[in-house]
């Protein structure tokens, strides 16, 4: 038996409420709607949904960005040993890949809610490939920086993509998407950035650096043909009254404002030791601009009154961005520390992070078993202080048990923020828009990590120090306990404990 169609009150009952906690049958009532009609013009017949072979071409899709954030960290010495340049030219390697991030995930999730996302998900793998082949056989260093922005779009769309599969199959069959399997996602994404500085390291010691750029080839062409065959077809695009399909209105000014303004602060928040101040003024401008242009459009592509309305979704953004702005802090800064100020190897540093992989890994699944939001999030708040404050403490002395301790101390909450906020974006954001606000998500992580490496070159200067390392951390304890207080106050988030 097919749901009932919704009628316009319906929809605007769902809209009022979008800032108010919904219990779980809610929830997958608003996310589900009418079954979608196969090619006969009969409802899809529901099953237990959620299939492995469903899942496995959006896990291997989706990890392919946060294994390119950290896999590159281990070949930029000798990318620069070929090119003849320095640090500070290679670093863009990894900043052009966020920024692009940045900037595709909410329109390829905005693609994936118009177009559809298997669509969208193939043609981003597409991308992928094709960078890949760029890059490995790239003549120079302005190649690699194509490359790598290709990478960064075309990795983007799997994450939107996927999140849009999911909620068009919790549809299919009339219950909402289970927590272990957006756990799953937490989990891939973890994994693969957990493992790549260690995969990006053998892969230099094998083939050269260049087998960094090359394995997004094989990884991508499976991800592809697992998707042909397990990911089901689009459901249809609803026509109007003419018979035509509606116009895909993707905003091309409002994308292209967004996308210079970010690039401007990137500029800005690189180098905050010297800072260009007047940086600020074509910032505040464009974002100026931005925003009056969003609020004219009918669809436009950051929908900033349905964000105004929609408070619950826009304070799960903000706690994403701080979250991951203290996390990226540790991965990169407290790493840096370990290796010039203690003078550990990079393997043995790698060693040392592992409670903090494996911490992270195990506690993406374990919150995916939790019925509540706020619970695990809150427990990730108080982690991230603690660990914060602990690292504070640290020395060129201290003992190495405190040191595996202050890592722990952020992996346990790296997991539970990952598996807690995928979950309140599916509570929250409306369901027909799902994919871009999944993109803008990611997006909100992407602009922590640029600031979190702004803050570590404020903090450390040429090199690492205990000083900055001290500086960093009381940044991150006043960030730690603002989290806290967004969290225990979040009212909608109380009846979800």
């Amino acid at each position: 038996m097919t749901a009932p169609e919704p009628t316009p009150a319906d929809a605007v009952k769902v809209r009022v409420a979008s800032d108010r906690p919904r219990p779980a049958v809610a929830t997958a009532t608003a996310a589900v709607g009418p079954l979608p009609a196969t090619s006969s013009g009969h409802p899809a017949a529901t099953g237990p949904g959620f299939s492995a072979r469903l899942t496995a071409p959006l896990l291997l899709g989706s990890l392919l960005n946060p294994l390119n954030t950290t896999m590159i960290s281990t070949a930029l010495v000798a990318i620069g040993h070929t090119f003849g340049i320095g640090a500070a030219d290679t670093a863009w390697l990894i900043s052009v890949l966020y920024l692009a991030s940045a900037v595709a995930q909410p329109v390829l999730g905005k693609l994936a809610d118009a177009l559809g996302p298997r669509r969208v998900f193939l043609a981003g793998l597409v991308v992928v490939i094709a960078s890949g082949l760029v890059g490995t056989f790239a003549p120079s260093f302005g190649w690699l920086i194509a490359s790598r922005l290709l990478l960064g779009i075309g990795t983007s769309a799997a994450y939107p993509a996927a999140m849009a599969v999911l909620r068009d199959e919790s549809r299919r069959i009339g219950r909402a998407t289970p927590r272990p399997v957006l756990a799953r996602l937490s989990f891939a994404a973890l994994g693969s950035a957990a493992v790549g500085p260690t995969l990006g390291g053998l892969l230099v010691m094998v083939v050269g650096w260049r087998g960094i750029f090359a394995v997004n080839v094989p990884v991508a062409l499976i991800a592809f043909g697992s998707a042909l065959l397990w990911i089901p077809a689009d459901p249809p695009r609803t026509r109007g009254a003419d018979g035509r399909a509606p116009r895909v209105d993707l905003d091309p000014l409002g994308i292209g404002l967004f996308a210079t303004a970010l690039t401007v602060l990137v500029f800005f928040l690189l180098d905050l030791a010297h800072p260009m101040w007047w940086l600020l003024a074509p910032f505040a401008a464009l974002t100026g601009v931005l925003v009056r242009w969003q609020l004219r459009r009918p669809r436009p592509f950051i929908d900033l009154r349905m964000l105004a309305s929609n408070a619950a979704l826009a304070r799960t953004y903000l706690r994403h961005g701080l979250s991951y702005l203290l996390i990226y802090c540790v991965m990169y800064g407290y790493t840096q520390w370990l290796e010039e100020v203690r003078g550990y190897s990079s393997g043995h540093t790698g060693l040392l992070m592992l409670p903090m992989s494996l911490a992270a890994l195990v506690c993406s699944l374990l919150g995916a078993r939790t019925k509540g939001i706020r619970g695990p999030l809150a427990l990730a708040c108080v982690l991230l202080t603690v660990g914060s404050a602990v690292l504070v403490f640290l020395s060129g002395s201290t003992p190495l048990a405190v040191l595996l301790l202050a890592g722990a101390c952020f992996g346990i909450p790296q997991g539970l923020i990952g598996t807690s906020n995928q979950a309140a974006v599916q509570t929250y954001a409306p369901p027909e828009s799902i994919g871009s606000a999944a993109g803008l998500q990611r997006t909100a992580q992407y602009i922590g990590a640029i600031t979190a490496s702004s803050l570590i070159a404020l903090a450390y200067g040429r090199s690492a120090s205990d000083s900055g390392l001290h500086l960093m951390a009381a940044v991150a304890v006043v960030l730690g306990l603002l989290l806290i207080v967004l969290t225990v106050t979040d009212r909608a988030l109380r009846t979800r404990t």
